[in-house]
């Protein structure tokens, strides 16, 4: 930390992560990577599902396995295990006395699913009133579908998502796709973490917490954005397009001498420009392409005429041109190129930390930059129940025989 640097934004808030899998874990590693201390309560012995969500696992420094699956890893960084068995008595004591000092209490179980055990909102809130409770589960805690299990595959087909993601039907391929990562999982992970510090900021007016009811469904249906506003406005069914865009044209991919090619055009300005690099300054005088209205109504003819331009060229060749007229374009990189591409580096976006089993573990960085209180990283994602005896004797002030013996 530099002399001019304050401390992480979050800093000195505690949180409670009862969450498991994606959407709740994502949610406290975003405020934990803001500062707050998040204490991630696992069932001993197993943890959380993703620990064995694998392989790939970290390997160690002689390239052995080290037991911990690259999926956990992907959501747990900065926070500290705590293994307690929710389901006896005792674990549901720690539970209590953690949530009484808590500020935030993460959890995505069934809805209801916690009551049996004395932790659900109107239990914990009870002893706790500044609490900010946050439940994320696939559908809601109303509703007919609210005892439904949710799992994002699901939602992402049930919210609409899926309706218009994939090839056209009748092309080759044609069909409804998931997004290649658990996007509405993310989204709400995103949701979560707005949610939590906006009823924090409410708290500061009130002096009270408040529970937070977040689905899956209804995230999913909330990020249909421009294709639902679409369908609501235009009464029209929007269709999967693979990868081109329903309401501008060209945007999508193109095909090149040696691959494809991403072209962005978003005003006729840049599709004028993209017709002379192209050789064709006479399209973007034709009167079926001079306005994107225009082309997006003749999208059946520009495509193929585009198509057939693009393929004379490499998509270096292409990327270089295009970016010097100014025109948005790039490649379709694999994960390798974009872990070596020259503006990820210069970001930061690849980090690695000190980890107990591997040595160093690699991660993405939090995409967040702070002129003045920086993201930080303070804890590779932990091993299971390693925090157990550290944890109850900061946050309860007792003594480690008041703790539960770390999991060995």
């Amino acid at each position: 930390m530099t002399s001019a640097a304050r401390p992480a934004p979050l800093h000195g808030l505690r949180v409670l992560d009862l969450s498991r899998v994606l959407a709740g874990p994502w949610a406290g590693q975003l405020l934990a990577d803001l500062g707050a201390d998040v204490i991630k309560v696992e069932r001993p012995g197993a943890g959380d599902d993703t620990r064995s969500w694998g392989p790939p696992y970290l390997k160690d420094e002689a390239g052995r396995d080290t037991g911990e699956a690259a999926y956990f890893l992907c959501a747990n960084r900065n926070k500290r295990s705590v293994a307690i068995d929710i389901a006896t008595p005792d674990g549901q004591v720690q539970v209590r006395r953690l949530a009484q000092k808590a500020d935030v209490l993460l959890e995505n179980f069934k809805v209801g699913g916690l009551a049996q055990y004395g932790l659900d909102w109107q239990s914990l809130e009870a002893l706790n009133p500044r609490l900010v409770y946050c439940s994320i589960t696939g559908f809601g805690q109303t509703g007919p579908y609210a005892p439904r299990a949710g799992y994002d595959f699901l939602i992402q087909g049930m919210g609409g998502l899926m309706s218009v993601t994939g090839r056209a039907d009748g092309e080759e391929g044609a069909g409804p796709q998931k997004v290649g990562v658990a996007l509405t999982d993310i989204m709400t992970g995103l949701y979560a973490t707005i949610a939590v510090q906006a009823a924090l900021a409410e708290r500061e007016r009130s002096g009270r917490g408040q529970h937070i009811d977040l689905a899956l469904l209804d995230v999913q249906v909330a990020c249909l954005a421009n294709q639902a506003s679409n369908y609501l406005a235009g009464h029209v069914l929007p269709r999967r397009m693979g990868n081109a865009h329903p309401n501008i044209v060209p945007y999508q991919d193109f095909p090149t001498a040696d691959g494809d090619m991403i072209l962005a055009v978003g005003n006729d300005t840049q599709f004028a420009k993209l017709c002379a690099v192209a050789g064709y300054a006479k399209w973007a005088a034709d009167a079926r392409f001079a306005t994107n209205a225009a082309r997006v109504a003749n999208r059946g003819v520009l495509v193929p005429l585009l198509r057939q331009a693009t393929v004379m060229r490499t998509t270096r060749e292409w990327v270089e041109a295009l970016e010097a007229a100014g025109v948005p374009c790039g490649p379709i990189n694999r994960l390798d190129e974009v872990f070596s591409d020259p503006q990820v580096l210069a970001r930061g976006m690849r980090i690695e930390m000190p980890h107990p089993q591997a040595g160093r573990v690699p991660l993405v960085a939090n995409p967040i930059r702070f002129s003045a209180s920086p993201v930080t990283y303070r804890h590779a994602p932990p091993s299971l129940g390693q925090h157990t005896d550290e944890v109850l004797t900061q946050w309860l002030n007792g003594d480690p025989g008041d703790a539960a013996p770390p999991l060995r």
